[in-house]
């Protein structure tokens, strides 16, 4: 079985708890969401009725889509970013699939090494990168693949693994079993599930069993990122805290501005912050995008 994924790229964590941490990204194809309304004021017209009229495509993707993007582009790094919906589209949708790579586990291997400084997890001065497993949604079918990927003889300096989740999908039995039997890298969980300023309903998106789930693997460690717009955002934050902690999961808590683009993501950094501080939670900047902007491979 070959794994497919959108890119691999060498760079800083620029969210949550290892934040400047240089880092290999590998971002797996598919996801089950499509986070229409990320960046949508939430007056804008017909917001409510595109969702429950079972659209999945937002209309920036839908002008992409339209004006054929997909099929005049050449190479996924040229696709366009967009600034509404979810901004790793050519991830998550199939018409974008055939950027993907297709690629063996030793391929991949590879491929990731390729990225890192002399071609090793860990360096001469003792200073080790990072590996962040994202997407779409890292923990769909390609869990089978992980065993192997992480038990690769090229692999056996890997210290710091992040799963970049939407806390949706369970763990598979045997992924389970390994993971709580190695002993060689600390898995941590980034947990980011959906507010309803995604456009994913309330239902689908907490599922506070699953982050239990995550949380009982032997040694990991496990904290929640919520991206937020405004005080209703907030407001749910905190509800589905209330329901995680029911749930038995006591973690750490981040709060991140929404915003694909520098000037965006500064309008309301500040005051995100100051909520943070009110409620004792952590505040997680878009490093990335202060640094680069909204691009891909960053």
């Amino acid at each position: 079985m070959k794994l497919r994924y959108s890119e691999a790229f060498y760079s800083v964590q620029g969210e949550g708890k290892f934040v400047g941490v240089p880092s290999v990204f590998l971002r797996t194809f598919g996801c089950n969401f499509r986070c229409l309304n990320f960046g949508l004021d939430r007056s804008e017209p017909n917001r409510e009725e595109k969702l429950k009229a079972g659209n999945r495509y937002n209309d920036e993707v839908k002008g992409l889509i339209d004006n054929k993007v997909h099929e005049t582009t050449k190479v996924f790094e040229d696709l366009p970013i967009i600034h509404t919906g979810c901004d790793t589209y050519a991830s998550i949708y199939p018409e974008f699939k055939h950027f993907n790579k297709q690629a063996s586990v030793d391929e991949v291997v590879e491929h990731l090494l390729s990225l890192t400084p002399n071609g090793k997890w860990v360096q001469d001065n003792g200073q080790d990168v990072h590996l962040i497993m994202t997407g779409g949604e890292p923990l769909l079918a390609w869990q089978r693949l992980y065993i192997e990927l992480f038990e690769h003889p090229r692999m056996q300096d890997l210290k710091n693994v992040t799963f970049e989740t939407n806390t949706t999908q369970k763990l598979h039995e045997d992924f389970y079993n390994y993971l709580n039997t190695q002993d060689r890298f600390t898995v941590t969980w980034s947990c980011s599930p959906k507010l309803s300023v995604s456009g994913e309903p309330w239902e689908t998106a907490i599922k506070p069993e699953v982050a239990r789930e995550y949380s009982l693997v032997n040694d990991s460690d496990l904290y929640l990122k919520f991206v937020v717009a405004d005080r209703t955002d907030i407001d749910e934050a905190g509800k589905a805290v209330d329901e995680y902690r029911k749930a038995g999961v006591e973690c750490p808590v981040y709060l991140m501005p929404l915003g694909g683009r520098s000037e965006e993501y500064n309008l309301n950094v500040q005051e995100v912050a100051n909520i943070c501080m009110e409620k004792g939670w952590r505040f997680t900047p878009r490093l990335h995008i202060s640094l680069f902007g909204n691009a891909w491979g960053t």
